[in-house]
């Protein structure tokens, strides 16, 4: 008797997993598509120079650093 209940039980859990199976494999049956490189990459011509964006200025460089000193009203 015990042969039977086993195979019983050995039965169900196949179809249990079979069933799994198919259902994994209808939501996960394929890769996506391939994303090509040129769908990725946007190209953009660069902006000219802007010189006064990097000149020195010495009146407004002060802004730019921490003074301990200063942060604490000395």
């Amino acid at each position: 008797m015990k042969s039977t209940s086993t195979s019983t039980s050995t039965s169900t859990t196949d179809t249990t997993t079979a069933a799994a199976t198919a259902v994994r494999r209808a939501r996960f049956g394929k890769l996506p598509e391939r994303i090509r490189y040129e769908e990725m990459v946007e190209e953009r011509a660069a902006g000219s120079s802007d010189p006064t964006r990097y000149a020195y200025d010495p009146e407004g460089s002060w802004k730019s650093f921490s003074c301990l000193a200063l942060d604490l009203g000395l």
